[in-house]
């Protein structure tokens, strides 16, 4: 099967100020994240991205992240999120001492409409892991979240 991630960027506008539910995959879903410390590698670099995106919630699951977030540059999203994968990608592989991909090629975002509960989507993203089966209380896991605690 050819791979459809092109069409993810179909329609895409980014709009400064809006906010946007982002999801990007690992390469081939290889579960980098079971490391805590890759894991807090990405931690970092989302916390570094407050000049172009205010994080407003985030899991990072085993193989993915979920990041809601309001852009706020003048940058685009495909430039905010290409540069937290390219940022992330980089500290990662020198962790590991590798020099292949990390993450898939594109993402997928949502833009939030101005009538969708932020809050009850703030608690959906979080609550991955528990939905996952990763943890029976989201106290338990290590790599989230939220700009309302």
């Amino acid at each position: 099967m050819k791979p459809h991630g092109h069409r993810l960027r179909l329609g895409r506008f980014s709009e400064p100020g809006r906010i946007y539910l982002i999801t990007t995959v690992t390469r081939n879903r290889q579960p980098l994240f079971h490391d805590l410390f890759v894991g807090r590698l990405l931690t970092r670099v989302l916390a570094n991205a407050q000049a172009d995106a205010n994080t407003l919630a985030y899991v990072i699951m085993p193989d993915h992240l979920h990041w809601l977030m309001q852009l706020t540059g003048d940058r685009t999203l495909s430039e905010v999120v290409h540069q937290i994968k390219s940022v992330s990608a980089h500290r990662i592989n020198h962790h590991l001492q590798d020099s292949g991909p990390v993450w898939q090629r594109g993402f997928h975002d949502h833009a939030v409409r101005r009538d969708e509960d932020i809050r009850k989507l703030a608690r959906y993203v979080i609550a991955n892991p528990l939905r996952a089966g990763l943890v029976e209380n989201i106290s338990e896991y290590p790599l989230w979240d939220v700009c309302w605690i």
